[in-house]
């Protein structure tokens, strides 16, 4: 009964995110996290690993770096395991999602 009830909770949140996709064609990380079944939780720990990595990153970036692969290394080993790297970031940087950081990632994944 418990797995029903969380099949339904993730269907619900997808039809969430399919309404606002009808809005927004623009939305293509909304979009995997539909195509690839991500929950709610997953998103959030998503959410959470780029808010940590811009920090690191803005830190570094004051400290004077000027490359940033080992934040990159970060991102691509917790990545949540459903997701690909290249895709991910493609995906965030069309939907607006951590541009600058996404942008800086982009140019370790061509």
């Amino acid at each position: 009964m418990e797995e029903i009830l969380k099949r339904i909770e993730l269907l619900e949140y997808h039809q969430q995110l399919f309404i606002r996709l009808l809005t927004d064609s623009k939305m293509d990380f909304t979009k995997l996290i539909i195509e690839k079944n991500l929950t709610r939780q997953d998103v959030e720990e998503f959410h959470n690993l780029c808010d940590e990595l811009h920090i690191k990153w803005e830190e570094q970036k004051a400290e004077g770096f000027v490359y940033f692969h080992p934040l990159m290394k970060e991102f691509a080993n917790r990545l949540n395991k459903k997701l690909q790297v290249k895709e991910t970031i493609q995906a965030c940087i069309n939907e607006g999602l951590y541009l600058e950081l996404m942008n800086e990632f982009a140019k370790y994944v061509k």
